[in-house]
């Protein structure tokens, strides 16, 4: 597994996880607009960097060699991360896992399947040939490039992107394995993430921020019951107090949330 630091190393760190089968290169395209915000890591995962000779096991080897970066190198804690497909439950997990902190999770098109290990294993089987062969040859099956030729220039570069995410049209992608594959895709449909996952210090910071907001001269929003609460608990805020983005983020949302209520409430009178 390899990290791919760039940026300004002052300022916040966000991780970022590539999808099923996609190379660490994917992100390369957005990297100039983060670095306007963050210091940018991303993950390669074992078995899919072109720089290693190595072997994808399990999503659960994966995240303790994650989690060991992230304590090594930024104390335990980044500012955020963001998966999508397969990355989205990379950050899923790590957040279940409470070994170390992420302020800000973000998932992209994951749509967390599960299976019993029978038919993760059936299911795996089946697509694992396919996906090597295109992925190892970085070209499409003919059936599937006749369809792609037909479509319309604006489709086709589309298409064209997300497929450079996995190698194809670059040359292919020979270094991965089918192993690899087999184990990426077989880890991913056994290794449930929980529903509804409990952050507690992340309520804990959406009290403190409204809060704040409550004692400023001119507050957005008024919530006494927060500041009462606040002053009673013994509780290190240093860190929520420096979190603009959350503390904004809650601010706003109790605005549009109390004008939909108040909209709500004046066509239902009764």
């Amino acid at each position: 597994m390899k990290f791919y630091e760039s940026g300004d190393s002052s300022k916040p760190v966000i991780f970022l996880f590539p999808g099923t089968c996609c190379l660490y290169s994917s992100f390369e395209h957005v990297l100039d607009g983060l670095h306007s915000y963050f210091y940018t890591v991303i993950v390669s995962y074992d078995g899919f960097d072109p720089n290693e000779k190595t072997e994808f096991y399990s999503m659960e080897d994966e995240c303790e060699k994650i989690e060991l970066e992230i304590k090594k190198k930024y104390g335990g804690r980044i500012k955020a991360a963001y998966g999508c497909s397969l990355g989205g439950s990379f950050v899923s997990l790590l957040i279940q896992r409470k070994r170390i902190h992420i302020d800000h999770g973000i998932i992209g098109s994951s749509d967390m399947d599960e299976a019993g290990r029978l038919v993760a294993k059936i299911k795996s089987s089946m697509v694992v040939p396919f996906m090597y062969k295109m992925i190892h040859t970085g070209a499409l099956p003919k059936f599937m490039q006749k369809k792609l030729n037909k479509t319309d220039e604006v489709k086709k570069e589309l298409y064209n992107g997300f497929l450079n995410m996995f190698g194809i049209g670059k040359g292919g992608c020979p270094w991965i394995t089918k192993q690899s594959i087999y184990n990426q895709f077989y880890s991913d449909l056994v290794t449930k993430v929980q529903h509804g996952i409990d952050v507690p210090e992340t309520m804990v910071q959406t009290l403190y921020a409204r809060a704040k907001e409550t004692k400023k001269q001119n507050a957005k929003i008024k919530d006494e019951i927060a500041v009462e609460l606040v002053e009673k608990l013994n509780y290190d805020f240093s860190i929520a107090d420096k979190d603009n983005a959350m503390n904004y983020g809650v601010i706003a949302r109790t605005i549009v949330l109390d004008r939909m209520v108040e909209q709500y409430l004046k066509k239902h009178e009764n």
